[in-house]
């Protein structure tokens, strides 16, 4: 085992069969420039950490002197968010997150970009480096807790809306198409009305969504927006009850759901109604939603095929995938038709993250071991930081010496050069070593951390929505293994060189 630790350095200098381009980004503010804390320190520790890992440095990306309180409109950041969109780097490498932004909001929009674009943030001070599993893990806790946060604050907000609904008054966002606020009272817009009861009376003759929408785009109308008339615009627009004098607020929420927020529908007795003018007869309303409720009902589209918590990642001891069919809540394998159910294979793999999967002993002395080499380098570099410190006080002592003339220029040189060379020496040994600290804080998680991590997904795993769950199995499970006996979770963030395997009795 110490013997892997010690070649782990190693090992990751050998060049991948595909080299990972990746930059770099530089903000040190004026104070610490002052302080010593130069962008080229920065910048070598950078590219030495990308050494170590077998990456090629493509652009380094400049932001000296610039405030971290919003850096997302600066051209630096754009150019470097273009670049990981056209795919030109797939990683952006910092000293740490305050260097990246001071602005959480910033930190998160940063967040969402890179995972959109599958590239990775790599942020040293920090130890987070999400082209690793774990990095990835923890990554994905700290998004969890941040959207926990959001949701707390959003609830409290969200406490005024059913009275402000209550009593008619806005609850932020545009109103429907056909009316406006005015003085915060809701009236049919003069413009808007007459195009928004056509529409009613042309679907009463036509009877057809689309053919409503090409007769109001033929004759010049068009959205709020300017856009064209569309099936879904209209089917909207007919199934609003504003439109017979009654609104309805207060009936959604927004939820995390797919990539973003999307509305969900609240439980009716949380519904207000509230009246306003209508545009259209309570008669010519009901007439034409009850053609829609016809039409629906004829013409029903099939539901959306489900995405199952370890689907991709579940495969049967014969090596074939296993699917969930639809008739049936087991994943299956189609070739020797083993099963497990859905519920028995979360349920397993529960167990095996309270369990941690392997003697805590284990663990314990592989990790010890990373953290006595990190210590040993932690020690050198405060080493050596003592004695950069101690060679620019000998430098300032002769210098002084030569200024006031009691030493001649010979002497001087004599003195000064040996220590000049000397601090340049130590300065080009600092981000090396700290290169090599950063590279063995992200390769090896302390066994605390890990053992946090699992303890606070368990905890939290009843909260979590099918999504997010989702995410979880995915970033840190490498493979599931259903035996006849026996199932087998191989977790991809574990010491590559232990033979960790989770096994389970379960009842099929």
């Amino acid at each position: 085992m110490a013997h892997y630790i010690n070649s782990c350095w190693g090992k990751a200098m050998e060049i991948a069969e595909r080299v990972k381009e990746v930059g770099i980004w530089i903000r040190v503010s004026t104070e610490d420039q002052a302080r010593g804390d130069s962008p080229e320190h920065h910048e070598k520790r950078a590219r030495l950490y990308a050494e170590s890992k077998g990456w090629h440095v493509k652009e380094v990306y400049h932001l000296e002197a610039v405030s971290g309180k919003s850096v997302m409109g600066r051209p630096e950041t754009q150019q470097m968010l273009e670049d990981i969109k056209t795919g030109y780097i797939s990683g952006l490498i910092f000293s740490k997150l305050a260097r990246l932004a001071r602005n959480t909001k910033e930190l998160l929009e940063f967040s969402d970009i890179f995972n959109q674009y599958d590239a990775d943030l790599i942020s040293l001070q920090e130890a987070i480096d999400t082209s690793t599993p774990a990095g990835r893990l923890f990554y994905t806790m700290i998004a969890a807790m941040a959207q926990w946060e959001r949701e707390e604050i959003a609830s409290r907000v969200a406490a005024s809306v059913p009275i402000r609904a209550k009593l008619g008054k806005p609850l932020g966002g545009v109103c429907i198409f056909g009316y406006r606020w005015e003085n915060k009272v809701l009236v049919p817009d003069p413009i808007e009305a007459p195009i928004r009861k056509l529409i009613f009376e042309l679907f009463l003759e036509h009877r057809r969504k689309k053919t409503v929408a090409r007769v109001l785009n033929d004759a010049g109308y068009r959205t709020r927006n300017g856009s064209l008339f569309s099936d879904t615009s209209v089917s909207r627009l007919l199934r609003d009850s504003t439109a017979k004098g009654i609104r309805l607020s207060n009936y959604t929420k927004k939820t995390p759901g797919g990539g973003g927020r999307r509305a969900m529908i609240k439980p009716k007795e949380d519904w207000v109604y509230t009246q306003c003018e209508p545009i259209v007869s309570e008669e010519l309303w009901t007439e034409c939603n009850e053609i829609l409720d016809r039409q629906e009902r004829e013409h029903r589209r099939p539901s959306k095929k489900a995405v199952y918590l370890f689907s991709g990642l579940i495969y049967c001891e014969c090596g074939k995938k296993m699917y969930v069919p639809s008739n049936t809540d087991k994943y299956t394998c189609r070739a020797c038709r083993n099963k497990i159910g859905l519920e028995d294979m979360e349920e397993v793999f529960q167990g095996q993250l309270r369990h941690f999967l392997f003697s805590p002993d284990e663990i314990g002395v592989y990790l010890s071991q990373a953290d006595q080499i990190i210590k040993e380098k932690e020690e050198l570099l405060q080493s050596l930081l003592a004695e950069e410190q101690k060679v620019k006080q000998e430098m300032e002592s002769v210098y002084r010496l030569y200024i006031d003339k009691e030493i001649s220029s010979q002497g001087f040189g004599q003195r000064y050069k040996p220590l000049e060379e000397r601090a340049n020496q130590i300065g080009d040994q600092i981000p090396e070593v700290q290169a090599g600290i950063d590279f063995l804080k992200i390769q090896y998680l302390s066994t605390d951390q890990i053992l946090q991590d699992v303890k606070y997904l368990c905890s939290r795993w009843s909260e979590l929505d099918a999504g997010e769950k989702r995410q979880i199995v995915e970033n840190i499970t490498e493979k599931v293994i259903i035996g006849k006996d026996e199932v087998t979770i191989n977790l991809s963030y574990l010491p590559p060189t232990s033979e960790l395997m989770a096994k389970r009795q379960r009842t099929n």
